[in-house]
């Protein structure tokens, strides 16, 4: 069996790749790694007043996204 190059991968076909492969410990450890690399976004805090449409547009930016 050839070593598969998980690096080579974009984030959406290592996803493919596990999902296909749910067996495969080392592309899950590869998917979960890079997603822990991504930097954390803070959309806002539970005091902010402007909660709730900080969280409405940032839903509506995630849905734009994948469209």
């Amino acid at each position: 069996m050839s070593q598969i190059d998980y690096a080579a991968m974009t984030d959406q076909q290592l996803k493919q790749y596990f999902l296909e492969h749910r067996n495969d410990k080392a592309a899950l450890q590869a998917y979960l790694d890079r997603r822990n690399q991504r930097s954390k976004v803070v959309i806002t805090t539970i005091d902010d007043p402007d909660f709730d449409q900080k969280i409405q547009a940032a839903i509506e930016q995630q849905i734009s996204k994948s469209l």
